[in-house]
């Protein structure tokens, strides 16, 4: 008897090659972000620089042990590796890199953010304000 298990995948990939090809792209994504060299990320994760080299590069298929390794020096769950909406995935994305994002800006698109920001903070201060003069 043939059983086979058929996981669901967000994406149809074609082939084992375009997985591993999102898998590498997203983690040089998280070492750019993480402003860390390969060696680095070899040396936290305990992969040896040329494997983490070959996975980065898409030439090898990286075992799940070692995706683990890496979503620990990352501090992402490993379903970070397997996205290729770029729009969920700054959703997902940390705080703290969110905010090494907005210096990707460019400057209108700063300018507004920080308006929002500042908004966002006057309204919690506001009502704030409102709730500690209706309690006393």
């Amino acid at each position: 008897m043939n059983m086979s298990i058929i996981l669901p995948l967000k994406h149809n990939y074609q082939d084992m090659s375009a997985i591993v090809d999102v898998i590498a792209s997203n983690i040089r994504r998280l070492r750019e972000l993480k402003s860390l060299s390969q060696k680095e990320v070899s040396a936290a994760s305990g992969v040896p620089q040329g494997q983490y080299s070959r996975i980065e590069n898409a030439k090898v298929e990286p075992a799940v042990s070692t995706l683990e390794k890496l979503a620990k020096v990352f501090e992402v769950s490993m379903n970070e590796f397997f996205q290729s909406d770029d729009i969920q995935e700054q959703i997902n994305m940390p705080l703290l890199e969110k905010i090494k994002m907005i210096d990707q800006l460019g400057d209108d698109e700063k300018q507004a953010l920080f308006k929002m920001i500042d908004l966002a903070i006057s309204n919690k201060k506001m009502k704030d304000n409102l709730q500690s003069l209706i309690a006393s």
